[in-house]
């Protein structure tokens, strides 16, 4: 898999209640997108990107997170490797047992 350059960043202060990850925005996105997440409690957090076949394609995050909500960036240009236009789904994993997929789409 590809290691991207992302970015995380914070939102607000306020902690969240229940473990969330929205839709990324755009979607249909080129060549960047973000995707915003909530933790109610800190932890591992793994966000990684798989193909239509559930191949990784990126690892967008690999790190312990404190609780909060977060925004992270995706930038697909900055990959040594260019991604054909096409379905991807983006999981985000903690090691307190939460798990949510969704579904992007690039277009380019």
């Amino acid at each position: 898999s590809i290691n991207y350059t992302v970015g995380i960043k914070p939102i607000g202060n306020e902690i969240p209640i229940v473990f969330d990850m929205s839709q990324n925005y755009p979607n249909p996105f080129n060549p960047s997108t973000k995707i915003d997440f909530a933790l109610p409690k800190s932890s591992f957090v793994t966000l990684k990107v798989y193909d239509m076949s559930g191949r990784e394609v990126a690892t967008l995050l690999n790190s312990f997170v404190n609780l909060g909500k977060y925004s992270v960036s995706w930038n697909t240009s900055e990959s040594n490797k260019p991604l054909s236009s096409g379905v991807y789904f983006y999981r985000l994993t903690t090691n307190t047992g939460y798990m949510l997929t969704k579904k992007m789409v690039l277009v380019k």
